[in-house]
């Protein structure tokens, strides 16, 4: 039986819950109803609204509808998401499987170089010229390539891939599997809760990357969502977008939380499903290393 003392502990808890997931959501949704306030009752009501009085679509129909570069710039979102979190995954699973190892020749030279990378990098000058001696400058493999192994996350794998138990591969490999087939048919799917959560962090980080985009990229209809969205963000308007100016602007803040709307949705709308999978994958990729 639960004491009274217990029981009140256990709502004050509750109560601390529920005042922490209110400070969490209470941003969210006053972003959500300011994207849909229309300009009369944002002049009269002012900046902060929680409850709209009318709900006014126009932010959004502008943002989605009246942009001629917005679905392009998904588009190539979802390439930079789809086809970079992939070849991600594949180049860190051979690395983490590799450095995983044992009997690897050097293996902890390879480790302290990479952990190095973790610590110190080229500076941006270094790499912007980098990328324009080789020739992805201006291109969307730009936005995959140079961030194609990412040291953290091949860490994580590694540890993941050095808890399954060693005899596996050993009858494998006596039973004649090569070291690919090794990883392709014992580890790999064994290591499920570990490509989740490393293919989470990739596609969030893909989703949400804007700087190389904005530094490497001069077309316009190669720009990501994310660029797309920060240059509405600074300018307050659509009008540097190669939009149809022909009705009425709405309030520069009922865009822009419009604009912060539409970005954020989508991978708020993949999370729940890959949730499942993150804590796991990341509480048995530390516990051994």
């Amino acid at each position: 039986m639960i004491n009274k003392r217990e029981k009140t502990t256990q709502w004050l808890i509750y109560i601390v819950l529920v005042l922490v997931s209110l400070a969490f959501l209470l941003p969210f949704l006053s972003v959500l109803s300011t994207s849909l306030v229309s300009e009369k009752e944002w002049m009269r009501r002012g900046a902060f609204i929680l409850f709209p009085e009318e709900l006014d679509w126009t932010a959004y129909r502008m943002v989605l509808f009246d942009s001629t570069l917005i679905w392009g710039a998904y588009q190539v979102t979802l390439f930079r998401v789809m086809v970079g979190t992939a070849l991600n995954l594949i180049v860190t699973a051979m690395l983490a499987y590799s450095l995983a190892r044992r009997e690897l020749p050097g293996k902890n030279i390879a480790v302290t170089f990479i952990f190095i990378t973790m610590i110190f990098h080229g500076g941006l000058i270094p790499s912007y010229l980098l990328i324009k001696y080789i020739g992805l400058q201006n291109s969307l493999w730009v936005l995959v390539l140079p961030s194609l192994v990412s040291a953290w996350n091949t860490f994580i794998m590694r540890n993941f891939f050095m808890s399954i138990p060693i005899e596996l591969e050993e009858s494998a490999v006596i039973d004649g599997a090569s070291p690919a087939k090794v990883l392709m048919k014992i580890i790999v799917p064994l290591s499920m809760p570990s490509f989740a959560t490393i293919g989470l962090f990739y596609g969030v980080y893909h989703w949400n990357e804007w700087f190389q985009a904005s530094i490497y990229l001069n077309d316009t209809h190669k720009y990501p969502i994310q660029v797309f969205m920060r240059n509405i963000l600074l300018s307050g308007s659509l009008q540097d977008e190669q939009m149809d100016l022909t009705n009425e602007l709405p309030p520069a803040d009922t865009l822009k939380s419009a604009v912060i709307m539409v970005s954020t949705l989508p991978i708020l709308l993949v999370y729940p499903f890959i949730q499942k999978y993150f804590v796991k994958g990341t509480l048995v990729g530390s516990v051994k290393g």
